[in-house]
This record gives structure tokens, sequence and C-alpha cells, in this order.
């Protein structure tokens, strides 16, 4: 039951934080921590519930993506998103094949989760109020610079704490995207790459699957798919009139929790 209610809990987390920019990487950390699941077995079942919540993605533009797949790049209105999409991902996924090994053993430590949270926090409250008029107020309208952009912005999410959505949206803004359509495409652009991501993490942890654990990841991963279904539909509703400092700030706050319970010898805060 412990195990069953710890796999409820950290499913609601990676749904709720995935695609918030907060950063779900530390917040997993944390709540796994709390709740005493660590290790080869917990890391496994972290990748099953990201997967859970990428497809809360793929069904909420189901009618978006299937367009695309049925037309293919024949047809300009598909091809753009699809491009554009393609050309913010190859920064991220270049840099990441090439320092992966590097950031996994030398980044994901506490005072760099610490660091990028709270830094995180105040480039938000300083793009919020330097940020250019919005000029983009559709994903369609997403052009091959503006992608472009999007995905260098992204390269700074391969640090933990700094949040992949985060990085992506905050990088939209700054080339005048909208806030609901910077959301849009970050949720899109999170498709191939957590896709991907999972992917190469499932194969290179496949010998730490197992059946009997199947109840427990089957649990974690509909809670991941049905909370990120609830998040981030509320999260485009609540973007198309408020900014983002909320965020900003819960991520100072919440580094600042940690940066305490670091001075105060938990060392399990490190993976």
């Amino acid at each position: 039951m412990h195990t069953l209610l710890a796999a409820i809990i950290l499913g609601l987390v990676e749904g709720a934080t995935e695609f918030l920019p907060v950063s779900s990487t530390g917040h997993l950390i944390l709540a796994g921590h709390a709740l005493g699941f660590v290790g080869p077995r917990a890391a496994a079942f972290e990748i099953v519930i990201q997967l859970g919540a990428i497809l809360a993605i793929v069904w909420l533009y189901r009618g978006l993506l299937w367009r695309v797949v049925k037309d293919g790049i024949a047809v300009p209105e598909s091809r753009r998103p699809v491009l554009a999409l393609l050309v913010a991902f190859l920064p991220a996924a270049v840099v990441g094949l090439l320092t992966h090994h590097w950031i996994t053993a030398h980044l994901f430590t506490p005072p760099v989760v610490i660091a990028a949270l709270i830094a995180g926090g105040v480039a938000i409250l300083v793009i919020e109020r330097r940020r250019p008029a919005s000029r983009i107020e559709t994903v369609t309208q997403i052009g091959y610079r503006t992608a472009l952009w999007i995905g260098i912005a992204q390269v700074f999410a391969l640090i933990p704490g700094v949040s992949r959505s985060g990085a992506t949206i905050m990088g939209a803004l700054l080339v005048g995207v909208g806030r609901p359509a910077a959301a849009e495409f970050s949720f899109l652009l999170a498709i191939p790459v957590m896709f991907a991501a999972t992917g190469l993490d499932l194969w290179a942890n496949r010998h730490l699957l197992s059946a009997a654990d199947a109840p427990i990841f089957a649990t974690g991963f509909v809670v991941a798919f049905a909370s990120a279904l609830v998040v981030v539909r509320w999260l485009i509703r609540f973007v198309s009139h408020r900014s983002f400092d909320v965020f900003a700030w819960y991520r100072i706050a919440f580094g600042l929790v940690l940066a305490a319970l670091l001075a105060t010898g938990q060392s399990w805060l490190a993976r």
C-alpha cells in the first residue's frame, strides 16, 4: 500500500509539474526521497510516468496531430508547424546527445538544481517585464527562425532545475510569441523531445523493468496522464489572461526551501 500511494503521489507530481515552468525534475527528486521511493526501480518508474504525461499532450492535440499525419508535408498548413517543431527540436537533441553523460555526472547536484530554480524564477520575472509586444498568436504562425530561437532556448533545459517548458516558453516570449501560443508550442515540442528522451532511457534501463512492478508502474502512468490533462488545459486558460509571475515566485520560494534543506545536511536531495 505504501508503494501504491507513492506511485499515485509521484504520478500527480509528474503530471502537475512537467508542463509548468517550475522544473518537474526538482519536484520529483524531493517527492521521491520524502516518500522513500528511490534507487534504480524508482528511476525506471520516473521514465514510465513521464511517458504518461507526454501521451496526455498527444491526446489533447490529437486533432492537429492527425491532420499532420494525414496531410504530411505536402499541405503548407501542415508542413509549417511540422518543420518548425523539427527546427526547434534539433539544437537540444544534438547538444543533449553530445553532453548527456557529462551533464548526468556533473550537473545533477543540489547546488546546480537550486541555483537553476532561483535563477529561472528571476529570469521569468525579467522576461515578463522586458519582452516585446506579441506578434504571433497561434502555433501555425511560428516560423523557422522563431522556432530555431525557441530550440536554442531549450538547450538551457538540459541543466537540471531549469525546466524544459520554462525555457521554451520564455524563449518564445522573447521573440514575440503570445503566451497561449508559446505554451502550446512548448507542449507540442515536448512530444518529440520527451519521446526521444524516454525512449533512450527505457532502452538503457530495460533490465530494471519487471512484470511484478506492472501494477505500480501502470498506476503512476495513468495518474500522470490524467493530471497532465487537467494541468495543461488549465494552463492555457490561465496564461490567456495572466502572466507567468506566479510560477517565477514559486520557483524562487521552492529553491530557497531546497537550499534550507540542504543547509541542514539533507544530502539526499542529490540524485
